[in-house]
């Protein structure tokens, strides 16, 4: 695609705030930079990008931004469903109205997003939708059950979407990322520790959770600068025949391989040694 309006969703920071300096470096993009608070990104309107207001859990929000794209530069021709977070704690203690809150975000906003801008990229004939999973969506760490459950939605969803849109000229991508440094890691820890107290059965879980959590995020062999995921996603954005998936950082790449060929015992296996000393060692 060698012109084509890019509305980003969840780019006040991370992944989302780097795709959008980048792209908007890139000729021929018109980036629409978006967050639920549009006076975060005014850094990235000094960079070229174009602040837009978008709420990913609002119906009205959406449909404002994507009309407002429309009417200014034609259909969207790439969309970067971004937006997203963690909620972390075990299966039994987890509030579900804040899993319900999580899915509105990572899967129901995401799933409208497309809905919205699948209109005019069929009438122009051409788009590209790139959907952010994560290495989460395809292998699943404890205490992260609702978190992962979310990006293995948005991998069905994403497959199942590339190949009903292929007819109109609509390429589908998912990008999976590994450990990356932003905020997620914080906002998981966060939400793991208000999921239950210190006299909850799974204590000693939820704390070897937290810490590997920290140490992970901290490790340079394991994490890697949003900057790398968005070097991925402009190649997703711009390739004429990108990949379906594309994992980021060779530890993601290394984890997914491993969980495919260890299958799930062996893998449980795998993790019940990082549990030594607990309940689950």
């Amino acid at each position: 695609m060698t012109t084509a309006s890019v509305l980003i969703t969840g780019a006040s920071s991370g992944i989302g705030r780097a795709t959008a300096l980048r792209l908007a470096q890139h000729p021929g993009f018109t980036v629409y930079a978006t967050a639920r608070n549009p006076g975060a990104l005014v850094d990235l309107a000094q960079s070229g990008a174009h602040p837009l207001a978008l709420d990913v859990t609002s119906e009205e929000s959406m449909q404002a931004a994507v009309h407002a794209v429309e009417a200014e530069a034609g259909p969207v021709g790439v969309l970067v469903n971004n937006a997203g977070y963690g909620e972390y704690g075990t299966i039994e203690e987890t509030d579900l109205d804040r899993v319900r809150r999580e899915f509105e975000t990572n899967v129901f906003g995401l799933a409208r997003m497309v809905q919205l801008v699948l209109p005019g990229m069929r009438q122009a004939g051409q788009g590209r939708i790139i959907n952010l999973s994560s290495m989460g969506g395809r292998l699943v760490f404890p205490a992260g059950g609702y978190y992962h459950a979310s990006k293995f939605a948005v991998e069905a969803l994403t497959d199942a979407l590339r190949f009903e849109v292929a007819p109109f000229g609509i390429k589908v991508v998912l990008v999976e990322p590994g450990l990356i440094t932003t905020s997620f890691g914080d906002t998981a820890t966060g939400t793991l520790g208000q999921s239950a107290g210190t006299a909850s059965p799974y204590a000693q879980l939820n704390a070897v959770a937290k810490k590997q959590i920290i140490d992970s995020y901290r490790s340079r062999w394991l994490a890697a600068p949003p900057e790398a995921v968005a070097e991925v996603i402009e190649k997703a954005a711009t390739a004429s025949r990108p990949r379906s998936r594309y994992v980021v950082t060779p530890a993601a790449k290394l984890l997914v391989h491993a969980r495919r060929l260890l299958g799930a015992d062996a893998f449980d296996a795998s993790l019940r040694r990082q549990y030594r000393g607990t309940s689950w060692g």
